[in-house]
Formats: C-alpha cells, structure tokens, sequence
C-alpha cells in the first residue's frame, strides 16, 4: 500500500510528493525543493522513516518542479526520469526561472525517458503513466489503480486548470486529454494537483467551470 507525505515548496508553492510503500522504497515526484529548509525536511522524513529512495518522477518539468533535482540526485545517487516531450523545459529551466523573476542552478539532462501507459515501479507498488499534454507537451500523470489517487501535476486543480500559453502548450489537447483519459478514471480517484489542495475526479466532473458539460 502506498503512502504519500506532501511538501509545498519554493516561492510558487508547488507540492512535491514523496511515495513509499512497506518495503520503504520510494520515489520523489516533481522535486521542487528550493530553500534549505525545505531540503531538510524531506531529508527529515527519508531517514526518521528509513526510506529508501530510487527515482525521482516527474510529470512535468517547469522550473519550479525540477528545483530540487540536482540536489536529490546527488544525496541519494537515484536516477531522473521524465517524458522526453519536456527535455526542452529541462534544458531552458534557468531562463525560464528567470524570466519569472527567480534564480536557480541549471539541471543536468534525465537518466532516462518514461512514456505513456508504461509503469513506474518501486517496492511492491506501480504507476501507472498517462500522457496528458497540453500544460507542457511532456506531461504526464501518475496513475495509482490499487490505492485510487493519481499526482497530476498541473494538469488538473481543483475547480481550475492551469495555464496553456507557454511553449508546447495547448488549450483544446489539455481539456481534451482531462476528458479522455482522466475523467475515465473512477469518480472517488483522489486527485493530488501540483499546486493547491487535492480533489476528486468526480468533484472536477461536476464543479470545473472549464470541464462541466453544462458549462461548456
């Protein structure tokens, strides 16, 4: 069985997520640690609870998911994964901090590429990978069928959606994807966003103003 612990870090308030299961394996999704207290805290949690880390996940790969990466990748020798469709935001995330108006180390290119509906194991435990473009064209999510949660990144807030207009994105393939292959998904699936509290797919069905039919 799966376990999450959340992090809300750096100055966007991203979540990132630590997973583990009874083996104590486990994986960081969307390392976005940027100040030092924030390092510490998940440290914190992975050696108070033994844990033993083996990837680092990504859904996608804007600047403030990936602030963290460098400094995981060093302290636990545990490889970088992300879909190859965000290898440019990898690479442009300096400029991109930048012209956000915040600064931060460069990071190096993945270990390796995930891809759509392959599986992210670790433990006894799998993830289940589900392409959704449309924020950034290598996003994905993060599908947990026996526990019923998936971490969505920015794909997916509750009541809201997040932005398309930066490079690679698109408006009409992300609602697209949320309606074809999220909202698949059961309606009590827990949804964990990248950004603010977590939700439901049902509750997204009925109450998202970009999403409800009715609205639409």
């Amino acid at each position: 069985m799966i376990k999450i612990v959340s992090f809300i870090v750096n100055p966007l308030q991203e979540n990132t997520f630590l997973l583990y299961d009874e083996t104590l394996e486990c994986v960081v999704v969307d390392a976005g640690f940027h100040y030092m207290d924030e390092i510490e805290e998940i440290s914190s949690v992975i050696a108070e609870n033994r844990l033993k880390p083996v990837k680092l996940i990504n859904t996608h790969c804007h600047f403030d998911h990936i602030m963290g990466i460098e400094f995981m990748r060093a302290a636990y020798n545990i490889p970088f994964l992300i879909h190859e469709g965000d290898l440019f935001w990898v690479e442009e995330a300096v400029s991109q901090a930048d012209f956000f108006g915040f600064s931060m180390d460069p990071v190096s290119a993945p270990d390796g590429f995930i891809s759509g509906e392959e599986m992210v194991r670790f433990g006894n435990s799998a993830l289940k990978v589900i392409h959704v473009p449309g924020h950034s064209p290598g996003h994905v999510v993060f599908y947990a069928e026996q526990e019923k949660f998936i971490i969505a990144g920015d794909v997916l807030f509750r009541g809201s959606i997040d932005r398309t207009d930066l490079p690679g994105g698109d408006y009409n393939t992300l609602i697209g994807g949320i309606r074809d292959k999220l909202f698949a998904l059961p309606d009590d699936t827990v949804v964990y966003c990248g950004h603010g509290p977590e939700t439901t797919i049902g509750f997204e069905k009925m109450n998202n103003p970009f999403l409800n039919q009715d609205v639409l």
